[in-house]
């Protein structure tokens, strides 16, 4: 099966140089030239993975038609351009395995809704939990959720992605794994902030617990399934995520705690915190679905410019209830 790789931040990379292991074939779609030029030329993605020689096996590419001699395609853009980026693409019904995380905002489509809608032919599956792509890339072990409605097709990525390092346990619940990837971006932001302003670990373990129950919540709502949240795509990915300064979300949580304006640490376009962009979608999206999300309320006004000490307060002087 030769995959191809749409997007080739770190995490496209890595998965790419997962592809190839064994010496298989991965074509690996760039939107920037440099990235394709140093890639085919020093086997190495000096923008946004430089830390790990990649594959022979691995082709770097410009043209996104280039993509039609691939029998599956990883599409690891970020979720606001992914219908952008598939509109662009003849897909002609081969597998999408959908690997960014997040909401679409103005629809609030998860990312298996956008791919649906823009390629309807093609079935899809989820690639999501606890990874950070350099360790990825480095070979060091990591474990995913695989999820997807096909059992054959599922069976057969599974085969082909998996490795020494790399072992993906098998799902059939697809909005499930989306949702944990989705809102564990929002809760990295959270407990950032608790991170950059000295709130302490008591806070922060605390953080995870009620992010983890409303992750719960809206997950059960949008259709997903319990055990499915509880697993490596859902509170697997969240523990990772609200921990290490190597997230991204995590990191700007980090920046607005310690006083620092969300407006200044997004505006280095290098790199995306999705938690951001997903932040209001998810609020909207819970209003609207009768889910309570408190934590995630309070991420969208600390992104819109309230201060710490003021949301930390409104949170703690919540009315107490039976935990749930």
């Amino acid at each position: 099966m030769k995959i191809g790789v749409i997007g080739a931040g770190a995490w496209g990379t890595a998965l790419a140089q997962v592809a190839a292991q064994g010496g298989a074939p991965v074509l690996l779609w760039a939107r920037e030239p440099q990235v394709v030029d140093s890639i085919n030329a020093d086997r190495v993605n000096a923008m946004f993975l430089d830390r790990v020689r990649l594959s022979e096996a691995i082709r770097a590419t410009g043209n996104l038609s280039d993509l039609g001699a691939c029998e599956a395609l990883l599409v690891v853009v970020p979720t606001q351009h992914v219908a952008g980026v598939l509109a662009q693409i003849d897909v002609a019904g081969r597998p999408l395995v959908l690997c960014a995380k997040g909401i679409e905002a103005g629809t609030q489509r998860l990312v298996s809704e956008i791919a649906a809608d823009t390629c309807p032919d093609s079935p899809i599956a989820v690639l999501s939990g606890p990874t950070f792509a350099h360790e990825v890339a480095a070979g060091k072990p990591t474990a995913v959720t695989l999820a997807c409605g096909d059992k054959a097709l599922r069976e057969a990525l599974a085969d082909r992605l998996s490795g020494p390092a790399l072992r993906p346990y098998l799902s059939d619940d697809v909005i499930g794994a989306e949702i944990g990837g989705a809102v564990k971006n929002v809760l990295a932001i959270a407990c950032g902030v608790v991170e950059g302003a000295g709130l302490g670990l008591n806070a922060r373990a605390a953080l995870i617990a009620r992010g983890f129950a409303e992750m719960t919540r809206f997950g059960l709502a949008r259709g997903g399934r319990a055990e499915t949240l509880a697993g490596l795509s859902g509170l697997g990915d969240l523990v990772l995520t609200c921990s290490s300064t190597n997230s991204r979300n995590f990191s700007l949580g980090v920046g607005i705690g310690s006083g620092r304006s969300a407006a200044d640490l997004l505006a280095d376009r290098r790199t995306v915190a999705e938690g951001a962009f997903t932040a209001p979608v998810l609020r909207a999206a819970a209003t609207a679905a009768g889910v309570d999300m408190p934590v995630t309320e309070a991420v969208c006004a600390l992104l819109e410019g309230a201060h710490v000490a003021a949301i930390v307060e409104q949170l703690l002087a919540r009315p107490l209830k039976v935990e749930a």
